[in-house]
Formats: structure tokens, sequence, C-alpha cells
């Protein structure tokens, strides 16, 4: 005698209504304007610094500030009449050696704490970034004292090395999280292939952490270009950068705030070409890892 088999009722749950068109376009369009509001707020003393700039004296010490005045390129004509351009070149040696000495000791450093690690690299790892838990202001009188001993105050290869050891920590802790994007099959293919370790590194590690190593270059030459404490400090005439002529714009009888913006627009523009620049780099750089 057979049984047949009772077949227990299925469930049937009703597809989900999909999401009304209007709806997505209209959360698109207030996030979108929720991100150029937030953009013209980041992007506001920008605009005032330059439009500052374009004013005389009288008009840029207004309260409140004048909107509508007759342009002007006095201020940039004293500017470069102060003779500027030692500052920037000092600055721009400073900032790109010790941006370039940076990637090449933060590369190989972030290679072997991530793709080879080697032991004890957690306890490397922390080394690295408690160098940057001590405020500088703490460090500078030994700095200073070796520095003196070592007759190489007012010079621009000293702040090579000090912009060095101050971007170095950070910089390793970057390329050592682009480098763990680099997957680990197409070094092993590589290495199948017989391509040795400059050759893994030239042509397989490179060309993928390419916008991470632009990322990282960017952001160190920020630093070395933006640094203030330790160029006061340690230079007079002969290595000033481009942050310490901003100061002489501030003195005893007031800050001369046109003047002051003019020079400050010139300063910053060259860190604005070289983010533009490196502007699609940058963007993918700093993104990965952030997307698995």
């Amino acid at each position: 005698m057979s049984t047949a088999a009772t077949a227990e009722p299925v469930a049937v749950v009703p597809p989900a209504a999909p999401r009304r068109p209007g709806r997505r376009r209209l959360v698109n369009s207030v996030w979108g304007i929720v991100a150029w509001a937030a953009g013209i707020v980041f992007v506001f003393p920008v605009i005032w610094m330059v439009l500052t700039s374009f004013k005389q004296e009288n008009a840029a010490a207004t309260n409140p500030p004048t909107w509508v005045f007759e342009p002007t390129l006095d201020q940039y004509a004293q500017v470069f009449d102060r003779n500027m351009m030692p500052f920037l070149l000092n600055s721009l040696m400073a900032s790109v050696f010790s941006t370039l000495l940076v990637v090449l000791l933060a590369t190989p450093a972030a290679y072997a704490l991530s793709l080879r690690p080697v032991a004890k690299w957690s306890d490397s790892l922390f080394f690295f970034i408690s160098t940057k838990m001590m405020p500088v202001v703490a460090a500078f009188l030994p700095v200073y004292l070796v520095v003196k001993h070592l007759g190489l105050l007012d010079n621009v290869w000293t702040m090579v090395v000090l912009y060095t050891s101050m971007n170095l920590p950070l910089a390793i802790w970057m390329m050592r999280s682009f480098l763990l994007e680099v997957p680990r099959e197409v070094l092993e293919a590589g290495e199948v292939d017989g391509a040795g370790l400059l050759t893994s590194i030239r042509k397989i590690i490179l060309p993928i952490v390419s916008p991470g190593l632009a990322a990282t270059a960017l952001i160190c030459f920020i630093f070395a270009w933006n640094e203030f404490f330790l160029a006061l400090n340690l230079t007079a005439t002969n290595a000033s950068t481009a942050p310490i002529f901003l100061v002489g714009f501030i003195s005893s009888e007031g800050a001369f705030l046109a003047r002051l913006c003019a020079a400050a627009t010139i300063v910053s523009l060259p860190v604005l070409i070289a983010g533009w620049l490196a502007q699609n780099k940058l963007v993918r750089g700093l993104s990965m890892g952030a997307v698995k």
C-alpha cells in the first residue's frame, strides 16, 4: 500500500515594489544640493581671499566686507616689488626634494610592511606613527641645537631633511594601505614568469599603485609647502620659505590685508596647479580600498 506525500504549502512573497524614478531623482537632487553647499562653504575662504587681493587697503578693511568695488592689480605689483621669488624658489626646492626623498624611502618600507611583511611589522608601524604623536615644538630644542652645532642654520637642505622626516611616517602608512590592494595572484604570476623583485616593482606594483603614489606625493608636497614653524625658527635670509614671506605683511602698524591676500593667492598657486594636474590620480588614489 503506498502513501502519497503531501506537499507543504509554500509561502509566496510578493516582489518588492520598484523604487519610483521620481523619488530617486529627488534624493539625488537633495544630495547634490548638500554637496554643492558643503563645497561652497569650504571654498568660500579662498574666494574671499582672491576677491580681497583685488581691493585697495581701505576697501579691504571695511566691516562688513565690501562686495562691490573697482578691481585693481596694485597689491600684486607691490607684492612682486618686495622680491618674493627667492622665497618661492626655497619653498619649491625644499618641497620637491623632500617629496622625492619621501616617495623613494616610503615605497620600499611600505613594501616590506605589506606585501613582504618583516618580523614584528606591527611594532614597526606603531613606531613610525608614534613619531607623529609628539608636537613639533616639544622636539624643537634638540633639533635646533643639532642643526646649530652642524652649522646648518638658514640652509635649505636642512629644511629638505626635516620635511622628509616629518612626512615619512605618514607616507609609509598611506603607501602600505595602497600596496595592500595589489592582488597577490598577480605577483605570483609574475614570479612564475621569472620576474625578479625590481621587475615586479617596476612593471607590476607601480602601475597598480600609481594613483596612490600620486596622492601620497601631493599630500607630502602640500604639507612641506605649508610648513611654518620650523622655517620660521631655522631660517633667516638665505633659506626663508613662502610662508615666512607672508608674515612680512603683518607689522606693528597692522595687517595690510589686501597685500597679504594677494601674496597668499600667489603662494597658493603652485599647490592648486599641482592638485589640478594630478586630480584624476588623486581621486583614484584616495578612493583605493574604499570599495571591496
